[in-house]
């Protein structure tokens, strides 16, 4: 015999749903209706990416007593929504793509999906991203950018390596680092016209003068005055990359420094 439960349907009363593109946001906002018990009222409104026009949508969710505001990560184009939302006090959803995709009756176009979302968002029937908070978010940003900082510094390396190859250096067979403090000044040398392999590979340091004779063979090759200016650009691009990863650490160090005994542990 079927029986009467007194289960009933979670909604989240207030809801939002952004579809986000570049240069436009596709807002959803569904609200209940004043009087009508069940009943559900919408509006579908688009706004440009702009920070006046994001704040703008801010101030009309809060008139609408919006309480949760959920958005799909779409590429990097979410962040200035996400953010001026949670400053503004909002409860902040980002959902991955890939969790939402699987569920059915999604739409193509970004004003029925934006419908959708919001749909499926007051139901609950989706589940937030791990945004971290901004003292993470900032650490994150210098972390994977010193990251970046020293991918671009190896493929520079690379280059200068394939320059010495082009020239027929075959120093990089000898020495195992030639961006030491032998190695730049043997570098250096090359840019500065020395080409005679025996002056050059007097300016081995430490173990690497018990490899004298072999540096001598090493530097016997056809580097010219076109490879001594694009090594010294390589170069100079490597310092640089240097000096913005020193810099890069000295403000990592700053940003870590609340969370040392956590660090230490």
């Amino acid at each position: 015999m079927l029986e009467e439960t007194q289960d009933t349907e979670e909604i989240i009363e207030r809801v939002a749903a952004l579809d986000i593109g570049k240069a436009e946001v596709v807002c959803c906002t569904r609200v209940p209706r004043e009087g009508f018990p069940g009943r559900r009222m919408q509006e579908v409104v688009t706004y440009p990416t702009m920070t006046r026009s994001l704040l703008g949508m801010c101030d009309h969710l809060r008139c609408l007593g919006v309480s949760r505001v959920v958005m799909e990560a779409t590429s990097d184009y979410w962040r200035p929504a996400f953010y001026l939302l949670e400053a503004a006090g909002f409860e902040v959803w980002l959902v991955n793509a890939r969790d939402v995709k699987h569920l059915p009756g999604r739409p193509k176009t970004d004003k029925l999906d934006a419908v959708w979302l919001a749909k499926i968002a007051e139901r609950q029937m989706i589940r937030p991203s791990f945004v971290p908070p901004r003292e993470i978010r900032v650490l994150r940003d210098l972390t994977r950018y010193r990251t970046d900082l020293v991918v671009a510094r190896t493929s520079e390396k690379q280059r200068v390596e394939k320059l010495l190859e082009d020239a027929q250096i075959k120093v990089t067979a000898v020495a195992t680092d030639i961006f030491g403090p032998s190695g730049r000044d043997m570098l250096a040398a090359l840019i500065a016209g020395e080409r005679d392999p025996k002056v050059l590979a007097q300016y081995a340091r430490r173990r690497l003068r018990a490899k004298l004779a072999e540096l001598e063979e090493a530097f016997t090759g056809h580097f010219t005055d076109h490879h001594a200016f694009l090594l010294a650009k390589m170069l100079g691009r490597i310092d640089a990359i240097n000096a913005d990863i020193a810099s890069l650490d000295a403000r990592i160090g700053a940003e870590v420094d609340p969370y040392a005994d956590a660090i230490a542990r």
